[in-house]
């Protein structure tokens, strides 16, 4: 199954990109881990002031911390996220919303 993930960063640039993987429940555990470890290492800060962090609040500050820059030049690094984006919510589609602060699938 053809996967899809389009990431909006603001109302003139966003990313669509396509992932070649199905969605398979047994690598959905791997890919949250990986938004954990990659939220922690950009340094990414809880977006609620409760400072509760919820795996939506980290696909929106990975993606954003990536920035569209950064993930327009590295196909690779824009793949993996987006492959690992339709695997930790175990949906085909992904839209992820920065300015809306939403995900939608």
């Amino acid at each position: 199954m053809q996967g899809h993930v389009i990431v909006i960063f603001d109302a003139h640039r966003s990313l669509e990109l396509p992932v070649d993987a199905p969605v398979d429940p047994d690598r959905a555990h791997a890919a949250r881990e990986w938004f954990e470890q990659t939220w922690e290492s950009l340094g990414c800060e809880p977006l609620r002031v409760s400072g509760k962090v919820l795996l939506l609040d980290k696909i929106l500050g990975v993606a954003d911390s990536l920035g569209y820059s950064r993930l327009s030049a590295q196909p690779e690094l824009a793949r993996e996220f987006a492959a690992h984006a339709v695997q930790a919510l175990e949906k085909p589609r992904v839209t992820v919303d920065l300015p809306g602060l939403a995900i939608v699938y």
